[in-house]
């Protein structure tokens, strides 16, 4: 045997022993496959994430960070001036909203946002998040991915890498969305991580499961023809891995039709909102977000390690025009966010679920001027101070992290980024965010790359 011959066959064989185990996953008497629960660096709080995307940057000052001084300066410039922005912006514009106090803990959140309000006591609202680039696409990336570069895994394929999922029948990393929002599919890319922690994305403008997850359902052969049929395409693939080598998309087609054979045992349960009754589905509301918060809850009470809802396509509470949108969009969202915390309580599942609520950035508390809008009532994009809210996981409820400044521009006290944000998820999780690594092109990656710090001051 040649030098290269052998090297060629040593390799193909190391592939083999992780392609042999996943190619059997599910089986009788199998070993555990790639997406099996694997164990913690230390104790965790929180076993499941779902992340509620309200794509397209909420404003903080007319949501969850309240500003009296843009009321008493309406209409006249910002005393520090105006930061740089993506778009021309003009002077002060008060928030045509009231906010109110709710639950004991008296934290201020706007009137469009009242059953939520009334749950405040359970959420920490972060207002001092930010990031370093003030468009939607590097910001998305930020909030989702880590970085402001496409090419990088999103939160979940990292959570899936590291901890695996606790049901097997499921995707281990669903996203919800009727369409597509900006950028699309790098926002849930596993990318140089294996095929099997990239995100489902399902599209959840339909309730019937038959539509909403066709070709799941095998119509012409019964549950053991297709494993007959799963193993002889297993037993091909390997012969030609042992011929050509390891190939990563030949494994993650693999792990595709594994997952989708398994998931016709629970899926179409899983994915009928039509099974809730009448007054659940009540509370939730009517629209895609609203069936998306309460496909939300029923994978998380399935196993499913994170769950991802878009608020609609595109870019929706990107309101550069008139802020009065905003009332629309939260009505909208209110109502689903308030029922899936209600429900996630009501189980004790949120005392193991982590709750995040927010966009990829906010809006500026100055009026947009630009030549593009035709009503100048809206904002610009903000990168510079926002607000997200997280709950559940090991959280603390009932508080405030951070301020921006008196108007509401710029993050001041405990200001945080993506990285930060990221570590606290990973630590409730159970995970030391500077050990999940990957070896890729010569060194290894994180989710927090060099950065990111848990903040210890909003964890229960």
């Amino acid at each position: 045997m040649t030098r290269r011959n052998l090297l060629r066959t040593m390799g193909s064989g190391f592939g083999m022993l992780g392609f042999a185990g996943m190619s059997s996953a599910g089986t009788a008497g199998s070993s555990a496959g790639p997406l099996a629960v694997k164990p913690t660096h230390f104790p965790a709080k929180a076993k499941r994430v779902v992340y509620l995307f309200l794509n397209g940057g909420p404003s903080q000052v007319d949501t969850f960070d309240p500003k009296p001084m843009l009321t008493k300066y309406h209409g006249q410039p910002a005393p520090a001036g105006n930061l740089k922005t993506e778009r021309k912006t003009g002077n002060l514009l008060k928030s045509p909203f009231e906010f109110k106090r709710g639950g004991k803990s008296g934290i201020e959140i706007s009137e469009i946002f009242p059953k939520l309000g009334a749950l405040i006591d359970d959420v920490c609202v972060i207002r001092s998040l930010h990031t370093n680039r003030p468009n939607h696409e590097p910001s998305l990336f930020r909030l989702n991915c880590g970085h402001p570069l496409p090419g990088h895994p999103s939160m979940g394929s990292w959570l899936t890498y590291g901890l695996g999922s606790e049901n097997q029948n499921l995707p281990g990393f669903v996203v919800l969305c009727p369409g597509l929002p900006v950028i699309g599919p790098q926002l849930w890319t596993s990318s140089f991580l294996p095929g099997v922690h990239q995100g489902t994305h399902i599209m959840n403008g339909e309730s019937d499961p038959e539509k909403l997850i066709q070709y799941i359902r095998n119509r012409t052969l019964d549950s053991g023809e297709q494993r007959k049929q799963l193993d002889l395409l297993g037993r091909l693939n390997r012969l030609q891995m042992e011929r050509d080598g390891a190939n990563p998309q030949l494994e993650a087609s693999v792990h595709s039709m594994e997952i989708a054979y398994r998931m016709q045992t629970e899926a179409m349960d899983a994915f009928d909102v039509r099974k809730e009754s009448e007054v659940t589905r009540a509370r939730y509301g009517e629209g895609d977000f609203a069936r998306g918060c309460l496909l939300a809850r029923r994978l998380l009470e399935r196993g499913v390690r994170m769950v991802q809802v878009y608020f609609g396509n595109g870019q929706p509470w990107d309101n550069h025009d008139d802020i009065q949108i905003h009332r629309k969009l939260a009505n909208q969202s209110d109502g689903p966010i308030a029922a899936l915390l209600q429900d996630l309580k009501a189980s004790g599942l949120l005392e193991e679920t982590v709750v995040i609520i927010g966009g990829e950035f906010g809006r500026t508390p100055v009026v947009e001027v630009s030549g593009l809008v035709n009503v100048q009532n809206g904002r610009d994009h903000n990168n510079h101070g926002f607000s997200t809210l997280v709950a559940g996981g090991g959280f603390k409820g009932g508080i405030t992290y951070g301020a921006t400044d008196e108007f509401g521009f710029r993050a001041v006290e405990n200001p945080i980024e993506p990285f930060d944000l990221h570590a606290t998820i990973l630590h409730l999780m159970g995970i030391d965010h500077k050990r999940l690594t990957y070896r890729h092109s010569g060194r290894d990656y994180r989710l927090t790359d060099v950065g990111g710090t848990v903040i210890k001051e909003i964890l229960a």
